[in-house]
């Protein structure tokens, strides 16, 4: 079925809200359209040097545009995206010119009713999560119905719809329920009490016809049509300290991604958090155990997730830093993180006229303490045996010092050492590959001129022994005007064994700012690796071009 029938009744309702008023009526009864659009297009240059192949197209783009519309309860709104073709380090399936995600919503006193696509998350995400990221390439929106309720300390959520794939729907349908209750509204007298305790529950299910499938060696396999999962959280405050529990188990659900075994999954994420002024403090654990949930049981890498399975490493941005990030393992990890922030008090000898913020972060990624079962002695296929409080290899491991000084009002140095291990056999899925140790050191400086000027300068470098070596980056950027900004960046791959291939990676760019409209022309050199945002990651293969980025909103 052609989804662009689903524009004439939603426009349509447009209309009768929109120019079926009393003509006395004031304009703004109307209601409001409001949007925003992007657009990325790159020009390729081949560059055999640093592995960056012809591109037949010669230029490729990605770009979107969103309009929304609002009145009173009522909205309604649509993404228009269009791929041509799509740009290198995207999925190719993402080539179309279409309108996938439309939507209608309106609210009759406690009820919220969405049909058509939607994005939603149970909880912290373990058992249901549809979201998109751009930068990564991911929509797994929902398309159906959603319902929500709330009333009195209750917030009731019911959804049931198949999700995106790329330019598709893909074949399993989900179906979810979630409730929460804040005690401090279901009973008045707990408003003012210093404990406010939040509860929730969760439960999922999907449905996938086909009760059969054939694996590689021939064998015949027998797969449920319906898999549940299901949740309970717990969140309680009071004063400065926080607490937030999750626990979830799925049944047997064999898949692709699991090797179609029957063992059941599970998932636990504690985590803790004191604040004052001046301080803060959080630490958090977290176990995951065979936990892939899909609404497909063939799809891999990141396809028709229903769940995410939230991190517990630092979100690095800065290149280098940044250059191993690490992938959430769902088929099984154990994670801690604990995160200190401190801001040392102004006039102070170590802070300073204008203070002093210090940032200590550790995190650390484990596999499971697991017993593979040989086949003849696993008639259940439950594939492997777990130590529930053993943990296996390092997968990850970072602790991240950082400081932030401003020497004036005009002056701002940040320092940050890292040290980190990554196991990249086991994150990138690169067999052979060891695991890699490295030091990395940051320096930026910013400097403001004037109300409408300043200079900011990064210097990094990466130092390991292990993969490609050691690099160093060093960018420059300057702030012209209110309106201009231009920056020049280069990476340097100074310590590869191959003097051939020690590259430079450079970059300039230009950027002019006008009200809400952003226009952005850079030229250089990319080279290959893994970009990733918040746990999920995307391959980047290396490229030689012109970068052009539009984005505006109205």
């Amino acid at each position: 079925m052609n989804k662009n029938i689903f524009l004439v009744p939603v426009f349509s309702f447009i209309s009768i809200f929109s120019f079926s008023q009393d003509n006395s009526a004031p304009a703004n009864n109307a209601g409001e359209i409001h949007g925003n659009m992007q657009m990325d297009a790159q020009y390729y240059n081949p560059d055999s040097s640093i592995g960056a192949p012809p591109v037949p197209e010669k230029m490729l783009m990605n770009s979107f545009a969103n309009i929304n519309y609002t009145k009173g309860n009522f909205s309604a709104g649509l993404r228009y995206e269009s791929y041509l073709n799509t740009i290198q380090g995207y999925d190719s399936r993402y080539k179309l010119n279409s309108i996938p995600y439309r939507y209608a919503k309106y609210t009759v006193s406690e009820l919220e009713v969405t049909v058509g696509s939607y994005y939603e998350q149970f909880g912290s995400g373990m058992i249901l999560r549809a979201y998109e990221e751009k930068g990564l390439g991911i929509d797994n929106a929902f398309d159906g119905l959603r319902l929500k309720y709330t009333s009195h300390g209750f917030y009731l959520k019911g959804l049931i719809g198949t999700q995106r794939n790329y330019g598709t729907q893909g074949p399993g349908i989900v179906r979810g329920f979630d409730g929460e209750v804040h005690l401090s509204e279901l009973f008045p007298k707990w408003n003012e009490a210093p404990t406010q305790i939040v509860l929730g529950g969760s439960f999922v299910s999907k449905y996938q016809s086909g009760d059969e499938i054939t694996l590689a060696s021939g064998q015949p396999l027998k797969v449920p049509l319906n898999v549940g999962a299901s949740a309970g959280r717990i969140s309680v405050s009071r004063k400065k300290i926080n607490f937030m529990g999750e626990y979830a188990y799925k049944i047997n659900d064999p898949s692709a991604r699991n090797g179609y075994i029957y063992k059941p999954g599970e998932a636990l994420l504690l985590i803790a958090t004191y604040s004052q002024k001046g301080f803060g403090l959080s630490l958090g654990a977290k176990r995951v155990d065979n936990f892939t949930f899909k609404s497909d049981r063939k799809a891999g890498r990141s396809d028709l997730d229903i769940n995410y399975i939230p991190m517990l490493t630092k979100q690095n941005t800065y290149s280098l830093l940044a250059f191993y990030p690490y992938a959430t393992q769902p088929t099984g990890e154990i994670g801690f993180q604990a995160d200190l922030q401190k801001k040392l008090k102004k006039e102070t000898l170590l802070g300073g006229k204008y203070g002093t913020d210090i940032s200590i972060n550790y995190s650390r990624a484990n596999g499971l303490d697991t017993t593979i079962l040989n086949s003849a002695d696993d008639s259940s296929r439950l594939g492997y045996q777990v130590n529930y409080f053993g943990m296996g290899d390092t997968y990850f491991q970072e602790i991240n010092f950082e400081v932030t000084h401003k020497f004036s009002h005009k002056f701002k140095l940040m320092l940050i050492y890292a040290n980190q291990i990554y196991n990249k056999s086991v994150i990138q899925g690169d067999p052979g590959i060891p695991t890699i140790y490295s030091h990395i050191g940051m320096a930026e400086l910013s400097y403001k001129i004037s109300d409408e000027r300043s200079i900011r300068m990064e210097m990094q470098h990466l130092y390991t022994t292990q993969d490609q070596k050691s690099w160093a980056m060093c960018l420059v950027e300057a702030g012209l005007n209110e309106n201009f900004l231009v920056s020049a960046q280069d990476q340097y791959n100074y310590g590869n064994d191959n003097s051939n291939e020690r590259f430079h990676y450079y970059n300039v760019s230009v950027v002019y700012i006008k009200s809400a409209t952003r226009i952005s022309l850079g030229y250089g050199k990319q080279r290959s690796g893994i970009f990733c945002v918040g746990g999920v990651c995307r391959y980047v293969p290396a490229s030689n071009g012109i970068l052009l980025s539009v984005t505006s909103s109205f």
